[in-house]
């Protein structure tokens, strides 16, 4: 008899089971939840395992209790990106952005329980998911632009199809805490609920997800996916093309070292 993959262990994530609903956990707590290659390569396990599973209907990805992640680990990312060749470096890019797609692709629903900051991967990957639920002091952060680098992992499109296009410029552009109520006046968010409450309410939500009937609720979630995506690969498809130029200028540079030390940068468009 073949094992459960969804019974085996993780290093990253925890996994709990309730009736047709799947809890998926970031685990490292110590880290502020910072996605790692390891964080990443196991999160797009899991969602493979659980792409085509018929007896899960609803997948609730949540953080810790008061945080849900402060995105990518800086240290370990520009570890990887040294990669010896470019062609390389290319191929690690690539992690960020098969996790966020395999998250889109899970034909059950998906719900992400938020609470507080959720930033850089992490809203992009929260972005990949059907639906997102937010504690009232919770808040999404796309901070790449200000630092010097675009924002790839394939999500400007996501963005853009739940805020609209004037509203993805300010969200991206400007890289600013947008707090839950802006969130869910935007159509970034589904929900608002007290703090602490977040993953309570996904889970009322995948009981109502549960007592639907499968076939015509997987049915409309791929073809309203498939209408509202139908040009993002077109119009993403370079975006981690994009970030390796970025990611090698002088501005990114000087973007991240002001980060580092608390000062204002001074770009040069270089």
């Amino acid at each position: 008899m073949t094992a459960d993959p969804l019974a085996r262990g993780y290093a990253d994530i925890r996994l709990r089971r309730e009736g047709a609903a799947v809890e998926v956990s970031l685990a490292r707590p110590e880290a502020r939840n910072a996605l790692t290659a390891v964080t990443l390569r196991e999160l797009t396990e899991v969602a493979h395992d659980l792409r085509r599973r018929s007896d899960v209907s609803a997948v609730i990805l949540s953080g810790s209790p008061t945080f849900f992640s402060a995105g990518a680990d800086v240290a370990d990312f520009e570890n990887r990106i040294r990669a010896p060749t470019l062609l390389e470096t290319r191929d690690v890019v690539m992690a960020g952005p098969d996790m966020c797609r395999a998250w889109e692709e899970i034909e059950a629903v998906t719900i992400a329980a938020i609470e507080g900051y959720c930033v850089g991967g992490a809203c992009a990957l929260a972005l990949a998911c059907d639906f997102r639920i937010l504690g009232a002091s919770a808040f999404l952060r796309l901070p790449e632009v200000a630092l010097g680098v675009n924002m790839s992992w394939r999500t400007v499109p996501r963005v853009t199809a739940l805020a609209g296009p004037s509203r993805a410029k300010r969200f991206v552009i400007f890289g600013e805490r947008t707090d839950a109520p802006t969130c869910l006046d935007w159509g970034l968010a589904d929900e608002v609920v007290a703090d602490g409450a977040a993953v309570e309410a996904a889970q009322a939500w995948a009981a109502r997800v549960a007592a639907l009937p499968p076939l015509p609720v997987r049915m409309t979630k791929e073809q309203v996916n498939a209408t509202a995506h139908a040009l993002s690969h077109a119009a993403s498809y370079m975006d981690r093309d994009q970030y390796l130029v970025t990611s090698r200028s002088r501005d990114f540079a000087e973007g991240r070292e002001a980060f580092l030390r608390r000062r204002t940068p001074e770009f040069g468009g270089d």
